[in-house]
């Protein structure tokens, strides 16, 4: 069914009309649910945390420093949502550091989350990407500093612990 033809969002509550999606203006889907500062989805009509645009073109170092900032404020989905955009938009030699980037903050989201299964994978997949870029790190990032930190809490994740809180695990991205 063509975008124009989806039904209309109810108006009352945020949410689709029944048997419709989540729909942007050239019909793909979007969840417009709102969400939590992790990224988790809330249920409509609830207050949530302001999502990051999709598909901001910055300068490298300005989405270094976005990205920490959101880090620092305890928004690691929200910051991998930045170096997503950076990798998108960014030239294809980068691709590798800004998805490893990306895969350090969401990393950092399933830690928060309580997700150790995922957590590890993607910080473990994070340190694997950043590793051979490490030699010579663009941007003043401090690469090699990330993988050691990524490492250390992938191996340092146990079921059932208590998470800690995105914010006060936040990785510094430069030296």
């Amino acid at each position: 069914m063509p975008a124009r033809d989806q039904p209309k969002a109810d108006r009352s509550s945020g949410r689709p009309a029944r048997g419709g999606r989540d729909r942007d203006e050239e019909g793909r889907a979007r969840n417009a649910r709102p969400r939590d500062g992790l990224g988790r989805p809330l249920p409509y009509g609830s207050p949530g945390v302001e999502r990051q645009p999709e598909g901001v073109v910055r300068a490298p170092l300005e989405s270094v420093e976005e990205a920490q900032r959101l880090l620092d404020e305890g928004k690691p989905f929200h910051a991998h949502e930045v170096f997503e955009d950076a990798w998108k938009s960014g030239p294809p030699e980068e691709e590798r550091l800004w998805r490893a980037l990306a895969q350090l903050a969401v990393g950092v989201t399933h830690t928060a989350r309580g997700n150790v299964t995922g957590a590890r994978t993607l910080l473990r997949r994070a340190a694997a990407g950043l590793a051979p870029l490490s030699g010579q790190p663009p941007y003043g990032l401090d690469l090699g500093g990330l993988v050691a930190w990524a490492e250390q809490l992938a191996s340092g994740l146990q079921d059932g612990q208590q998470p800690p809180s995105a914010a006060s695990m936040a990785p510094r991205l430069r030296g």
